[in-house]
């Protein structure tokens, strides 16, 4: 007995809580830096949301980005690329240089060439003072991030009438991009409510909002939107049109989700927690707020990134169609209706540079959505 009690006197008075930190030497391994590794292991996923992260301030700072005015004549229609000139006369050339360009008629195929003028060059610099805008649409300024004052610089030519595409594509992202933000934004809300709705309350409820849901997947995407969109006013101004055709491209895209919220909601409603919830006297709108949505936050983050895409295209496809936004309004879609003219394209393929742009943007988000949605489960076994 004394042994007993001399083994007992011997032991610690609290056991001290494991450090893993310390054992390990680094930072405990919690649910949310389980998300970043597996997050940052998707290295597509990584460089998509630098991609996207950098076309959202080219968006936000379009005036500054821009070179020029998207409505500003260059007096060189239908001009090629022109990049600066970092050799000249077999010479490295520092800073880059940029030519006044000249033109003339081809009497074999009756198009303008364009040729350097001379050794009129003038240097491309950053920072330049230039043509005045609004930046963050508030502010008076005019210094851009880059410019060759007189000198040709279009990264990616002129249009028809001359002005210069790459600015006008930069300024065409504040639409493009911000479409799909917005869209999403409405269907995100339509989503959680009527879904959240169906799955937890059920019944009746729940056959009505899917039957309903049904119907509208029922309809043909694009024709659906072209009606919708050809009962707009014809007299309304750009950013009522802007704001109408956001509205129909969430009432169309809400559906997916809220499928998904409803499953979720489904398979939450009877667990353990739910029900000590109810216990406690918490109302319904605070169980599916507090207990259920976190429960799934990462799922639909992932699925709203993954449904952006699907709004840029379709503002795109609308605008390309012309029953969606139209000039003087400037959108990629918009850019791309020059691509319709077959002659045109022969003559300019760079008109079509604006769906490159679009092309890029959709691979971004489809890639960062797919990197959140292994994120989302970081105990499954890594892919990438």
């Amino acid at each position: 007995m004394s042994e007993i009690v001399r083994a007992t006197e011997a032991l610690p008075a609290a056991i001290p809580a494991y450090d893993w930190a310390a054992d390990t030497g680094g930072p405990a391994a919690t649910p949310r830096r389980l998300m970043w590794w597996k997050f940052r292991s998707h290295r597509l996923a990584v460089v998509s949301l630098v991609v996207i992260a950098l076309l959202y301030l080219m968006m936000v700072f379009s005036g500054f980005v821009a070179p020029y005015d998207p409505e500003f004549k260059t007096g060189n229609p239908l001009a090629p690329p022109q990049w600066p000139h970092l050799v000249v006369d077999g010479r490295l050339q520092w800073p880059p240089a940029a030519f006044v360009l000249g033109q003339k008629l081809d009497m074999q195929t009756f198009q303008r060439v364009y040729a350097a003028v001379g050794d009129k060059r003038f240097p491309v610099a950053l920072f330049v003072h230039g043509q005045p805008y609004l930046l963050l649409g508030l502010f008076p300024a005019d210094v851009h991030l880059f410019g060759a004052g007189p000198g040709a610089l279009y990264l990616m030519g002129t249009d028809a009438l001359g002005r210069d595409l790459f600015s006008r594509v930069v300024y065409g992202a504040r639409i493009s991009l911000s479409i799909g933000l917005v869209g999403v934004a409405l269907s995100l809300l339509l989503g959680i409510i009527l879904g959240g709705i169906s799955g937890y309350f059920g019944g009746g409820v729940d056959t009505v909002i899917q039957r309903l849901i049904e119907v509208i997947q029922s309809f043909p995407s694009i024709p659906l939107w072209m009606a919708l969109a050809a009962a707009l006013p014809s007299n309304w101004s750009t950013v009522s049109v802007y704001f109408g055709i956001t509205v129909i491209l969430s009432v169309i895209g809400w559906t997916d989700l809220a499928r998904v919220v409803r499953g979720r909601f489904l398979s939450l409603r009877e667990e353990d927690f739910v029900l000590a919830a109810k216990l406690s006297g918490a109302s319904e709108a605070r169980i599916i707020r507090r207990h259920l949505l976190p429960n799934f936050m990462s799922h639909i983050i992932a699925s709203v990134t993954l449904s952006i895409p699907g709004m840029i295209l379709a503002e795109t496809s609308l605008s390309f169609l012309g029953i969606g936004l139209t000039p003087p309004a400037i959108s990629w879609g918009v850019l791309l209706q020059a691509a319709q003219n077959v002659n045109t394209l022969v003559v300019a393929p760079w008109l079509l540079l604006p769906g490159g742009m679009v092309v890029v943007t959709v691979l971004a988000f489809n890639f960062l959505g797919d990197g959140l949605r292994d994120a989302a489960d970081p105990y499954a076994p890594g892919e990438h």
